[in-house]
């Protein structure tokens, strides 16, 4: 019922963006860049995530509203139940953006590993020694298994929701009778709050990824600093003239 499945990463969304800059981490050759891109996604990535909880949060509450309202009512009526699928499709987008911004940041955690050995190298307190990129992967998974737990439970499947298409049709069908209505919302209402609590694990997690990522980036800055300030020291020293007696001259 709801709108809310898309289980897959999207890795579509425009380059450079917090969603889409999958495919930018390792189009980037110039290692500057991708630093920059990534630092930059950062708060990029943050801001987003707090606008899709909220998002979650006002979807959830609605869909409670309209719990009530059936309870009092025979049926929703068709203009109340089109606002319910907008509601459910905008929850099936939050899925989706979720899992592309777990797939991203999975991916520029491999780029990193592949391109800097400091970086591998850093130790972190993930558990098992995981990568990051491994430890969205899981989130992802886990999530995915959330969502399609709750749609077995009320005898629905993740692909009934796989697609845009495929949902509003099982909404449609869903929506003449209450009890497909109630079912609807009810699930709607679960997964709602299921993605409140994922995208703040997932805020989490990407801030230790940041972190980390800051750490590195500044032991790396210093190490560039300490070398620089040596060749100064080293190049600057003062040159001090060699007495008459001591020089090496040719005898003929």
């Amino acid at each position: 019922m709801t709108a809310v499945i898309a289980l897959y990463p999207v890795a579509s969304a425009p380059a450079g963006s917090a969603t889409g800059a999958a495919t930018e981490w390792t189009q980037l050759a110039n290692n500057a860049q991708l630093i920059d891109l990534l630092k930059s996604s950062g708060l990029q990535v943050d801001n987003q995530l707090t606008q899709i909880t909220q998002l979650a949060e006002q979807i959830q509450n609605q869909l409670k509203i309209y719990e009530n309202m059936l309870q009092n009512t025979a049926q929703l009526p068709d203009h109340i139940w089109g606002q319910v699928e907008s509601d459910l499709n905008r929850l099936r987008s939050i899925v989706d953006q979720g899992q592309s911004i777990s797939f991203s940041m999975g991916n520029a955690d491999d780029v990193l590993q592949q391109r800097f050995k400091s970086y591998s190298d850093l130790k972190t307190n993930l558990p098992n020694a995981e990568s990051f990129s491994s430890t969205y992967q899981s989130w992802s998974d886990t999530n995915r298994d959330t969502i399609g737990s709750t749609l077995k439970a009320a005898s629905l499947t993740a692909d009934q929701f796989d697609t845009e298409e495929g949902t509003m049709s099982s909404l449609r069908s869903m929506s003449e009778s209450a009890d497909g209505q109630m079912k609807a919302l009810q699930v709607g209402h679960q997964i709602a709050a299921q993605q409140v609590s994922q995208m703040q694990k997932l805020r989490g997690l990407i801030s230790q990824q940041m972190t980390m990522m800051g750490t590195w980036l500044q032991t790396e800055q210093t190490d560039k600093d300490l070398a620089q300030a040596r060749r100064e020291k080293f190049f600057n020293a003062d040159v001090f003239t060699i007495p008459s007696g001591q020089k090496m001259e040719p005898r003929w």
